[in-house]
C-alpha cells in the first residue's frame, strides 16, 4: 500500500506540479523537495532526489543519479550584488522578468550515475561528470571529472572511484550492458 501512495505521489509531482520541467521514467522524490528553473529542468531515468533537496535553476540530470538528503543545485549568480545604490535584498534576482545580470545561461550539468552525497551543494555553471560522487557536505564550485571522488568546501579530488583502471573498464562495459538491457 505504501510503495502505491509513493507512485502515486511521484505521478502527481511529474505529471503534474513540475509538468513543465522534462522528467524521466522511475522517477523518485522524498518528502519536501522544490524544483523551480528560470529556464528548463530535464532529468533522465531512474532519479532519486532525497527529502528536502532542492534544484533552484536550470539543470540537466542524466540517467541512474541519485541526490541524497538537503542536496542543493542552486545558482551563483541569482542576485545583482553589484547593483549600485541598492542593498542585495531589494536587488534584481533571477526570477524577475527584466533580470539581465550574470547567470542568465548557466545551467548545472550532472551526467550518468552519479551520486551527491547529503547536503552537497553544486552552483550552477559546474558539470559533474559520469560516475562521479561527491561527498556529503561538499561545496562544489568547478567541473568534477568522470568516475572521481570529490570533497570538501571547495570542493576537491580526493580519489578515484575505482581502485584499478580494469575495475573501471569492467565497470562501464557491465554499465553500458545494463542501460542497453532498460
Amino acid at each position: 500500500m505504501i510503495k502505491r501512495i509513493k507512485k502515486l505521489r511521484d505521478l502527481y509531482l511529474t505529471k503534474i506540479k513540475w509538468r513543465k520541467y522534462k522528467i524521466g521514467e522511475n522517477f523518485h522524490a522524498g518528502r519536501a523537495v522544490f524544483l523551480w528553473a528560470k529556464h528548463t529542468i530535464t532529468i533522465g531515468d531512474n532519479f532519486y532526489i532525497g527529502k528536502y533537496s532542492i534544484i533552484e535553476g536550470d539543470a540537466e540530470i542524466g540517467n541512474n543519479v541519485i541526490l541524497a538528503n538537503r542536496v542543493s543545485l542552486i545558482g551563483r549568480y541569482d542576485h545583482h550584488y553589484q547593483q549600485i545604490g541598492t542593498p542585495i535584498r531589494l536587488a534584481s534576482q533571477i526570477r524577475d522578468e527584466n533580470y539581465n545580470w550574470k547567470g542568465l545561461n548557466q545551467k548545472i550539468i550532472i551526467e550518468d550515475d552519479v551520486w551527491l552525497g547529503l547536503g552537497a551543494i553544486i552552483l550552477s555553471g559546474v558539470k559533474i561528470g559520469t560516475g562521479s560522487i561527491v561527498a556529503a557536505g561538499s561545496v562544489v564550485t568547478k567541473d568534477v571529472e568522470p568516475y572521481s571522488i570529490y570533497g570538501g568546501n571547495p570542493a576537491k579530488r580526493i580519489a578515484n572511484r575505482f581502485d584499478s583502471l580494469e575495475d573501471l573498464q569492467e565497470h562501464i562495459k557491465s554499465y553500458e550492458k545494463y542501460c542497453t538491457k532498460y
